[in-house]
């Protein structure tokens, strides 16, 4: 069997760390799991510490890619998951997207999610994400922004560092294909908070489109794709 570590990006998740973490402990063959608490103002590290996992604080906030990058130097396992903080009980779920790795039918398995149970944004920033990935990797993806990312530790190596912010997911799907690795996405009712039709949420799709076009720009640079 081999080993696996769960890295889990947390900020301002109180709320929500303990039964993710929970629900991770519950399942057999993980062998770390690693919160990166980035920066964050609430009670996200000491609840983390109370729960037994490794805690790496970092300070100040440095995004969700800069998180996901201080671990990196941690993982010393074969495999690593990446999994949202606010994911509560449904993080159990993460062995669907670790057993393709496992047995070798991919390197790189992405966790869809059903569709949301409020309405969002008109969905531009999905709907490009989606675009270039099946523009460069021939591959359909309904959750191409997905952060719940399981892959062998070769991949890991070879995608880090990762961009940062929220460009992060797509920048580590293009990569990929653009390597040549296997990436594959299965279907989970996982969920977590979700972004609505308000300022705040509008505000969050912005940012995430900007730095969807960064990756794009710095991705394909020369690529000829």
């Amino acid at each position: 069997m081999p080993t696996i570590s769960v890295i889990i990006p947390a900020y301002n998740e109180e709320l929500n760390i303990k039964d993710t973490l929970n629900a991770l402990k519950r399942l057999e063959g993980i062998d770390k799991i690693i919160v990166v608490n980035d920066g964050s103002s609430d009670k996200t590290a000491q609840l983390a510490t109370e729960e037994g996992v490794m805690v790496l604080d970092l300070s100040p906030n440095r995004g969700k890619g800069g998180a996901m990058n201080a671990a990196v130097p941690l993982v010393d396992t074969d495999m690593v998951v990446f999994l949202d903080a606010d994911l509560g009980e449904t993080a159990g779920q993460a062995w669907k997207i670790l057993k393709p790795v496992v047995d070798g039918e991919t390197d790189l398995c992405i966790a869809s999610f059903p569709p949301p149970l409020k309405r969002g944004g008109f969905g531009i920033v999905k709907g490009t994400a989606a675009w270039l990935i099946r523009k460069v990797g021939k591959v359909e993806m309904q959750s191409p922004l997905s952060g719940q990312r399981a892959m062998t530790r070769e991949v890991l190596n070879s995608l880090s560092p990762f961009h940062e912010a929220y460009g992060v997911e797509l920048g580590m799907t293009i990569n990929a294909l653009l390597q040549g690795f296997r990436v594959m996405e299965v279907p989970t009712t996982m969920h977590h908070k979700e972004t609505g039709r308000d300022l705040k949420g509008f505000l969050h799709r912005g940012r995430q489109f900007i730095d969807i076009l960064r990756v794009i720009k710095v991705e394909l640079r020369g690529k000829g794709v």
